[in-house]
């Protein structure tokens, strides 16, 4: 893709987010006035339809984004993202670097779960132990394990002592990870691990948090139900209820919100998105997105384990086949995991250029000059199908036969956690808004397998630079020089082909008012009412 398309994109996606959030603001109460001057009710009752089930609604069960989408509207956190990804209170009404190495959280008063239980200080440090706790074995403790005491210095306010000087603790506490889970739900978990249950089975059955709608109901594999939290301590939602239902066919996904069956889907398959568009009653919301989707190598496995193999691979896929191809063209080339939208992001560091040739050379000088065999591991969904398709057909012409093995969303995650692949496609989303979000996770050895480092990376330079990154003061220019090199480091190890950032597509009913997208992807639905 060329500069001036990528800048043209740019610009649209920016306009479209800031039309978004135009659109989402400017709601002071719960009703509404008719032509006629009187006043209408907001409500109803959302159906979105979703690609995939939810693995978990424990915030510390699962990192997909299916799970999280849900969750989010269960449980609150301390701190969450705004339309532009900028950290705005929620359950901590401040916070503060007392020292280098510690942040202080005010916490807000009055709020209460959905089971009644109070919301303070002890609350926090009970949901932070759980999720450190290793017999609950959370796959994002590395988000937190930076925190060395949690300290309750009244009912509402809570100190974190830090092992080393870490900025981005507040970007952490956004993390869906850190949702705060009823005290009284807890003991029950844990009572429930004591004889014998899995850590998080009670959570998962009844969740129970502070935020906007209400654990209801669910039926795995098909659709969970919110309903309204009526004593929310801000402010109400305005729908009475949100279902999350499981469509994964996009082609059904169109005809039931075509049909009105449905009012949102998410998402929406870039090739569908003429068809929306075209039909009365329905329109696309597009998004910009911190998010990569790539093709990763299981670094652990032969013939991967060979850096010249990676970049061969690297270099004989030709990402605008799949982004106009595939994605007709929502997204921009990437260079490396780094959105540009994260600070930090070095636009100076270029990856690989498309060349079949001296990929073949490479091939040759790693000793596979008739190519080799291998699998290409995808979940259901569409798009990543069809790119693992076009993998398929590009690495042809190197020599390489590849066997494609589509897997049920939630097995996909299971076993590429458990290294069982040899290359497959997959996408990480930065949710906390810090570069080390998109590196340190998705990298680092002490994160191989379910955290993130699903390509199994293990290299001693790439540690220590991911180190010395979270644990350099976010102010400083030399974080970013860190993150610099690190991006150059990341195009010569070639662990992952870094294929696009996408865009992200909800189709959305025209009754539906209110919504929002953020650039991790998730819906702001507390605004959000079904015009009559």
């Amino acid at each position: 893709m060329s500069f001036s398309r990528k800048t043209t994109i740019l610009l649209a996606i920016t306009f479209i987010t800031l039309m978004l959030v135009a659109c989402a603001g400017g709601q002071e109460d719960d009703n509404r006035a008719n032509d006629d001057g009187a006043e209408a009710e907001k409500g109803g009752d959302l159906v979105i339809a979703t690609a995939a089930d939810a693995v978990s609604l424990d915030p510390n069960g699962s990192n997909d984004t299916s799970s999280l989408d849900v969750q989010r509207n269960i449980f609150e956190t301390l701190v969450m993202h705004g339309e532009n990804m900028e950290l705005v209170p929620r359950l901590a009404k401040s916070w503060e670097a007392v020292e280098d190495d510690v942040w202080e959280f005010e916490l807000e008063e009055g709020v209460t779960f959905h089971d009644g239980s109070e919301f303070n200080a002890d609350v926090v440090k009970m949901n932070l132990e759980r999720l450190l706790d290793p017999d609950v074995g959370s796959s994002q403790t590395f988000l937190f394990e930076m925190i060395t005491d949690i300290e309750v210095v009244d009912e509402y306010t809570i100190r974190f002592t830090t092992e080393y000087p870490f900025a981005p603790l507040p970007g952490h506490f956004a993390h869906q990870v850190s949702g705060m889970v009823s005290p009284e739900l807890i003991e029950a978990d844990y009572a429930a691990m004591e004889e014998g249950r899995d850590p998080g089975a009670v959570i998962n059955e009844g969740p129970i948090g502070t935020g906007h709608f209400k654990f209801d109901e669910s039926e795995p594999g098909n659709y969970v139900r919110l309903v309204r939290n009526d004593n929310h301590w801000d402010e109400n939602a305005l729908l009475d209820s949100v279902t999350f239902k499981v469509v994964k066919e996009d082609g059904t996904r169109i005809a039931e919100i075509s049909t009105g069956e449905v009012h949102v889907s998410n998402p929406v398959s870039p090739s569908d998105v003429n068809q929306i568009e075209q039909t009365d009653g329905l329109h696309v919301a597009e998004q910009a997105s911190v998010r990569l989707d790539y093709v990763g190598f299981n670094m652990s496995k032969e013939p991967f384990d060979d850096q010249l193999v990676r970049q061969a691979i690297s270099m004989a896929i030709d990402k605008n086949e799949i982004i106009d191809g595939i994605y007709d063209g929502f997204g921009v080339v990437a260079e490396g995991p780094i959105p540009p939208d994260i600070p930090g992001f070095d636009d100076s560091v270029a990856g690989f250029d498309y060349d079949v040739e001296k990929a073949k050379e490479l091939l040759e000088e790693a000793g596979y000059e008739d190519g080799f065999s291998t699998t290409i591991w995808t979940n259901d969904k569409r798009e990543q199908v069809d790119t693992a398709v076009n993998i398929q057909s590009q690495l042809e012409e190197i020599g390489i036969d590849v066997k494609i093995q589509e897997i049920e969303s939630g097995a996909f995650l299971e076993q590429t956690g458990n290294g069982n692949h040899d290359m497959f496609v997959i996408g990480w989303t930065n949710a906390t808004g810090d570069i080390d979000n998109s590196t340190y996770s998705l990298f680092h050895s002490k994160n191989v397998g379910h955290p993130g480092n699903r390509t199994f990376t293990e290299n001693d330079e790439l540690d220590e630079l991911l180190d010395q990154g979270r644990q350099t003061p976010d102010a400083s220019s030399e974080r970013f020089e860190i993150y610099s090199e690190m991006q150059e480091l990341f195009v010569d190890l070639a662990p992952m082909i870094y294929t696009h950032y996408p865009v992200h597509l909800l189709g959305v009913r025209d009754e539906v008012k209110g919504l929002a997208q953020i650039p991790t992807g998730f819906l702001i639905l507390d605004e959000v009412y079904i015009e009559e």
